[in-house]
């Protein structure tokens, strides 16, 4: 009503194109537009392009898209401006197919803004053939070297994961302004290359000519952020109060991320209450804040303030709320949440439910996780990689491999994020050949310049048996974070290659790499597995001293395995007495495990005691005592421990052996029978053990149960699941060929044994992955010299 006396008052038969002009600057509806729009035809402007482009403008402003649409179909002549007013506009599919038109039906001629426009909407397609296709154009038309467009190339590859062309365009352009700088950095960001968005903007800083805006500034916190950089982060809030940022709400807002993710919470609540009216942005941080510090009680309060202050909540918000971070304890909230989602209907927002299939599976309770994923109407690539990701979390690893398949059969393309969780299934399962696959479509999908994909595959590889592979994609990357190198290290070490670990971490201090606690967690493992007791006592001693590193209970566990597989039982029970911090299972079950191996039942007995008070449900220490008991023929105890576990109701987990022929996984269990070629399968095993006692393999049966009769328990030792996977090997691929086999628990001793009599009657190299490392065997002989 107001504009339409606005209208009558103010219009003159005189009326000028200005005035409309003034008029459709000042519309702040789409219902001041069509009255605008209407006055605009009456007093005959319709063909007028200015008002016309300048109406189609402010339509795109208020997301009248389609009302846009069919007032651009109205005009018979519209010029360029017009085009590109459209094209920047629909900012999609409609901005390709414009830009087609233009070219083929039009006697105009693109200019640096249209493709500017139109390589910007290609971002949004799923085909970033369209994108390289128009580059390619804008190059022949003259405008390779145009800022605006180069700026606009550079973001483009960064939204499809090209970090290595947006690389190669952004160093080429002869112009840089501070729009592009900061477009590389947020986009680098984007796509997790943290230390590469560092370097980007200290190249910025170094540069001096290129003047930093708040967007800089804003940009390159998350990085500082995901890195835990508090000081350098320091060092820009020092650089940001300079400039004259400091003040602005979004640079405050995202101090206080920064401070929050990097532990420092009270900074961040100071730094709040800088901010004199704190938008929603603010109050999202701060939430988020709070709950990725574990404070979800202070988060809630806050989240209850914000709705009582009437402000409307969005996405953003519920996903601070919920507990990702620090889960455990927390299902109910994250039940009332899910609750509050559904009743305000911001349940449908993709990044709400994403967040909720996160928490649930991190809480284990996947069936719920699915659930949601399931009813979820819109399932954007992050909704996938969080199901995922779940199930791989949890051990699902068929689940999570299932799945990825139904991704693509759904359309929908992975991105790095995907190819890093379904490699990290392929390792858990030992599926090579799935592996190999998604090595292929990371080629295919140029995803090799990402750092965290790499280093899932130097994972993957290492894991599924191919430890030079891994070694090679090592050599290959250029750039190497901390978990790359880690990946690498424990690598060694489940392969049994402690020098060679040891070798890598002496690299790895000349690279100024800085280690952390996993770092070390690897390098002792890997001392363990090869026997390397003087090494891994001074790593320990230098992870203290020289890296003022503080153990966890997993270090001290490593060193009492150190000590303990090397034979050297009074030393480790000695090194668990004079631990700083209270001793706990891990400890006390590595010195259990060892006791085992060299048959001690006095200091198994101590260790034990300790276990059953600290931790009476797990099955494995009983399991341990008992088959310590049984070695020793002390029958009666064996079955005293075993009654024990049958009164608890405890359960061991069943063992279990992978085997994958071509692209095939096949799983024993055993005794297992259930396979197609089962008659063949133990008639060849049968043959295998025949051949082998004449070489003068003996069955190793004290592990066995005591209560059946000596035959039966050879029997039973016999079509051990690893058995029956290696038989099966034997039939199933060509002579010379090496079988690989993955089992799920520790590799027995007869089974250790006879798989080496295996290997030299049938001269085949067979490599076994068990729950603690890698096997390699080989004319008779195991690459970890019976040590393991």
């Amino acid at each position: 009503m107001l504009m339409k006396s606005a209208i009558t008052s103010t219009y003159s038969p005189t009326g000028s194109r200005n005035f409309f002009l003034n008029l459709l600057k000042k519309s702040t509806t789409l219902s001041h537009l069509t009255q605008t729009h209407a006055q605009i035809i009456l007093n005959d402007f319709q063909n007028d392009i200015s008002t016309i482009t300048k109406l189609t403008h402010r339509l795109f402003d208020l997301k009248a898209t389609s009302y846009a649409r069919h007032l651009f179909l109205s005009i018979h002549n519209p010029d360029l401006f017009l085009f590109n007013v459209l094209i920047k506009g629909f900012s999609n599919a409609h901005s390709i197919s414009l830009y087609t038109h233009l070219r083929k039906c039009t006697h105009l001629k693109p200019d640096n803004f249209t493709y500017a426009f139109a390589i910007a909407s290609a971002s949004t397609l799923s085909d970033e053939k369209v994108g390289i296709l128009l580059h390619q154009h804008a190059v022949v038309d003259g405008y390779g070297s145009d800022l605006f467009v180069g700026t606009a190339v550079v973001d483009f590859y960064l939204k499809n994961w090209r970090i290595d062309l947006a690389r190669k365009m952004f160093d080429k352009m002869p112009v840089r302004d501070t729009v592009s700088w900061n477009s590389m950095i947020s986009g680098l960001v984007r796509n997790c290359c943290f230390d590469d968005a560092v370097c980007v903007f200290e190249r910025m800083l170094k540069d001096g000519r290129i003047p930093l805006d708040s967007t800089t500034v804003a940009a390159i916190l998350p990085a500082l952020a995901e890195l835990q950089e508090l000081t350098l982060g320091m060092e820009v809030q020092c650089l940001a109060i300079k400039l004259g940022f400091h003040s602005y709400v979004h640079v405050l807002t995202g101090f206080i991320s920064l401070y929050s993710k990097c532990g420092d919470i009270e900074a961040a609540k100071l730094l709040f209450g800088e901010i004199r009216r704190p938008d929603l942005v603010s109050y999202n941080a701060m939430i988020s804040g709070y709950t990725s510090n574990g404070e979800s009680e202070c988060s809630v309060r806050l989240f209850k303030q914000l709705l009582g202050s009437g402000e409307k909540v969005n996405s953003s918000t519920i996903v601070g709320l919920i507990p990702v971070f620090h889960p455990f304890g927390y299902l109910s909230l994250t039940d009332c949440i899910h609750g509050f989602c559904v009743k305000s209907g911001i349940l449908s927002q993709p990044s709400v439910s994403t967040a909720l299939t996160t928490v649930y599976s991190r809480l284990n309770e996947i069936k719920s996780a699915r659930l949601l994923f399931d009813e979820s109407l819109e399932k954007t690539p992050a909704s996938w990689n969080a199901m995922i990701s779940g199930y791989t979390q949890n051990g699902l690893t068929e689940a999570a491999i299932s799945l990825f398949q139904e991704m693509q059969r759904s359309k929908v393309s992975p991105n790095p994020v995907t190819v890093t969780s379904i490699l990290s299934a392929c390792a858990q399962l030992g599926a090579l050949s799935l592996g190999k696959w998604v090595h292929s479509l990371v080629k295919n999908k140029n995803f090799e310049s990402n750092m965290y994909v790499s280093t899932a595959l130097i994972d993957m590889y290492a894991k599924c048996g191919g430890i030079s592979e891994a070694r090679e994609l090592f050599d290959l990357m250029v750039g190497k974070n901390v978990v790359t190198w880690n990946a690498m290290i424990s690598g060694y070490g489940l392969h049994g290659q402690g020098q060679d670990a040891l070798k890598l971490f002496s690299e790895m201090s000349h690279s100024w790499v800085t280690p952390n606690g996993v770092t070390f967690l690897s390098l002792l493992y890997a001392c363990s597995h090869a026997g390397l007791v003087e090494e891994g006592e001074k790593i320990f001693q230098s992870m203290i001293h020289d890296y003022h590193y503080k153990p966890l209970p997993e270090h001290y566990a490593c060193m009492v395995d150190i000590l303990g597989r090397a034979g050297q039982l009074e030393n480790a029970l000695k090194f668990i007495k004079e631990m700083p911090v209270e001793p706990g299972a891990a400890e006390w079950g590595a010195l259990l495990g060892a006791c085992v191996i060299h048959k001690d039942k006095k200091i198994a007995r101590v260790a034990s005691e300790k276990l059953f008070e600290l931790d009476p449900e797990s099955v494995g220490y009983y399991v341990l005592l008992s088959n310590l008991y049984s070695v020793e023929r002390n029958y009666r105890l064996a079955a005293s421990v075993r009654q024990d576990v049958k009164k608890r109701k405890l359960a061991k987990t069943p063992g279990c052996t992978l085997i994958e022929i071509g692209e095939t996984p096949h799983v024993f269990t055993s005794g297992d029978r259930s396979h197609p070629q089962a008659s063949a399968i133990y008639a060849m095993l049968e043959k295998l053990i025949r051949k082998m006692k004449e070489a003068g393999f003996q069955t190793e049966i004290d592990t066995a149960l005591h209560d059946v009769e000596e035959e039966e328990k050879e029997l039973m030792i016999n079509v051990h699941s690893e058995k029956l996977a290696i038989a099966f090997g034997l039939i199933a691929t060509d002579p010379g060929t090496e079988i690989t086999i993955f089992k799920n628990l520790r590799v027995c001793v007869d089974c250790h044994t006879a798989t080496k009599f295996i290997s030299k009657i049938t001269e085949r190299v067979i490599v076994v992955r068990d729950a603690n490392r890698f096997h390699h065997f080989k004319d008779g002989l195991c690459s970890c010299g019976d040590y393991w």
